[in-house]
């Protein structure tokens, strides 16, 4: 009888989740819609042309239409649309109470045109942009106490030229409608319009505050939190002289740092004081941490240096499109988590706000980015408005390490000077595809021009495209060789594969066939309901931080010794857990035993390599 015996390791890693409660005086919230697209509340609607259109319905909200019936699919390389609009109406009551507030009614996505009424009024001009939040004062325009009528129009195209060739004529699927949550909110005369932190990995800190209505002669305090909710450090303070930033510095002792591997996250309770009496409060969570590129070297958190092993991710669901949930946000990160990845970029617009707190609990590393699929990019006018938006909105997030404006020659370089404005940390900008000054993120290299730039170059290289996985022909076959040639050379940052999921929509009107757009869609490591594929393990083996050597096959003389590499940036091998599977298999009888045992966790700094024994 002839015996065989197996092995298999697991590493385990711990999160912990800490829910904050809510204090008085902060903003209110109303919320129009439903939360996501597992939580919808039903509107009127009228769609223009295409499927069920040319009558007044229902649908719910937030969604995109074609899901729901309406109007046409469209993929970005389709010539023919029809470019449809929808016409959404809904009523809603206010309290009697809001009426000395600044109420404001806020959209955080819609595609792609809109029109905003309130009781027949216009809230404001028109916004153009599917990607970004953006609200009106609406205070003059409510009934308070009483009924009032909403009143959007959306256009699925677009009015200007350069936002239909920045985000409609790309190569994703485009779609129609109010896809992300509306709400309203309320906020004293006084209050604070938004802040904007940089909590550095020294403990220093520093927190613009940016005071509406008549502030004054007004106080700012700031508390920071555990998220446990102990003081941390002294309070900040600041008088308001004129209506304009205010800015809060201090000096933290030993804070836990934040990292892709320990996420340690605070809070900073906000607070405006007239005559001594709060008026407003809000909070923002926010992590200690420094990025850094440095010149011919690399890229750098909080003094250690790192490398990228990331994937794109399009913000999609089969079927329901660009309306997701946080949900899908949390299964979308632990997947890209499980592969042992450490970042990920937005391709090729900001997500949901859900994903990047979750990327920011989790720990994952971000490349945020402004919409722009390949030129021509937003005109200037326009991007400005979204360089904002995208900034204003994303700022805090520990995980957002990069700004990425535009991508593969949708660059409007007018707009690099806009970031500085308004990001108060100066994060690194770039253009994916693009060799710049300091860095070459150039997009699928083959092994010899990567061998070229890593070699024969002096700037960090990181590819924000790499080894496309097109019915996953890719990502696990070509991954080893490529990494291994990362792994050793002091330029590379890493990279980010393409992509994270396959781009499948379930056509509801082809009988529910699931359709990439043949080829075009169909890259995935995973599947469009998140089915791992082949490449998934591959991946998770080849990027573990973890790395056995030598152990294609075990030599009979194995002697239970493992030499290992930890290939993490901040953690001890002796901070995981490790166990051992002995299986046991007969081959004349078919069955097999399994035996699983503790092994201590060796002492190894992240870096260097020592001995693992499991037996």
């Amino acid at each position: 009888m002839k015996q065989i015996i197996g092995l298999l390791i697991f590493f385990l890693a711990v999160s912990s989740f800490v829910i904050v409660p809510s204090h008085a005086q902060q903003t209110e919230s109303l919320y129009l819609s439903g939360t996501g697209s597992d939580n919808t509340v039903v509107w009127d609607f009228f769609c223009t042309a295409g499927r069920k259109s040319g009558e007044w319905t229902k649908i719910p909200v937030p969604s995109n239409w074609e899901f729901e019936g309406f109007g046409q699919f469209t993929y970005g390389h389709d010539k023919e649309r029809i470019n449809e609009s929808g016409m959404y109406r809904y009523r809603f009551s206010v309290p009697e109470n809001w009426k000395n507030k600044k109420v404001n009614i806020v959209f955080e996505g819609v595609m792609t045109d809109t029109e905003v009424k309130i009781n027949g009024r216009k809230a404001g001009e028109l916004h153009q942009g599917g990607y970004y939040c953006f609200r009106y004062d609406i205070n003059k325009l409510l009934k308070f106490g009483k009924e009032n009528l909403l009143e959007v129009t959306v256009h699925k195209s677009s009015a200007n030229e350069t936002v239909v060739a920045a985000e409609l004529e790309a190569d994703f699927w485009i779609y129609g409608g109010i896809y992300r949550p509306v709400w309203l909110e309320a906020l004293p005369v006084t209050h604070i319009e938004r802040v904007a932190i940089d909590a550095k990995c020294d403990g220093s800190f520093a927190m613009d505050v940016f005071p509406g209505g008549n502030a004054r002669k007004t106080e700012i305090t700031a508390q920071v939190k555990t998220l446990d909710g102990k003081p941390f450090g002294s309070m900040l303070r600041a008088t308001v002289n004129k209506d304009s930033c205010v800015r809060l510095t201090g000096k933290f002792d030993s804070p836990a740092l934040w990292s892709s591997e320990f996420p340690n996250r605070y809070l900073v309770e906000v607070f405006v004081l007239k005559e001594g009496k709060v008026v407003h409060t809000i909070s923002e969570k926010f992590g200690f941490r420094t990025v850094e590129l440095r010149p011919g070297d690399g890229f750098y958190v909080n003094g250690t240096k790192i490398k990228f092993k990331g994937v794109n991710r399009h913000t999609h669901w089969p079927t329901s499109g660009r309306a997701v949930n946080r949900t899908i946000s949390l299964q979308d990160a632990e997947l890209i988590k499980e592969m042992n990845m450490n970042a990920v970029r937005m391709s090729h617009y900001p997500p949901d706000r859900h994903f990047l707190d979750i990327c920011d609990s989790l720990g994952l590393y971000v490349i945020d980015e402004l919409t722009a699929w390949q030129y021509p990019p937003y005109d200037t006018k326009v991007g400005k408005k979204k360089v904002k938006q995208l900034i204003t909105r994303d700022v805090n997030h520990p995980c957002v390490v990069m700004w990425a404006n535009g991508n593969e020659g949708g660059f409007n370089f007018e707009l690099v000077p806009e970031y500085m404005k308004y990001d108060i940390q100066r994060r690194h900008v770039f253009h994916p595809w693009l060799e710049e000054e300091m860095t070459t993120t150039y997009h699928y290299p083959s092994y010899g021009i990567g061998t070229h730039f890593l070699f024969n170059g002096n700037k960090v290289f990181f590819p924000t495209e790499a080894i496309h996985g097109l019915y996953d022909g890719g990502h696990g076959a070509g991954l080893d060789d490529y990494w291994n040639l990362m792994q050793s050379n002091p330029l590379s940052a890493g990279c980010f594969l393409w992509d994270f999921a396959d781009a499948g929509v379930v056509r509801n009107d082809r009988n529910n066939e699931i359709d990439t757009d043949g080829n075009h869609g169909a890259d995935g490591i995973v599947g469009p309901y998140r089915e791992k594929e082949g490449s998934f393990y591959t991946i998770k083996e080849i990027w573990s931080p973890v790395y056995l050597e030598g152990t294609t096959f075990l030599p009979p003389s194995f002697d239970g010794i493992f030499r290992v590499q930890n290939r993490y940036h901040f953690t001890n091998l002796n901070q995981c857990g490790f166990k051992a599977e002995w299986v046991k298999f007969d081959y004349l009888s078919g069955k097999s035993e399994t035996q699983k045992t503790e092994v201590t966790a060796p002492d190894v700094l992240p870096g260097f390599s020592g001995l693992l024994q499991i037996a």
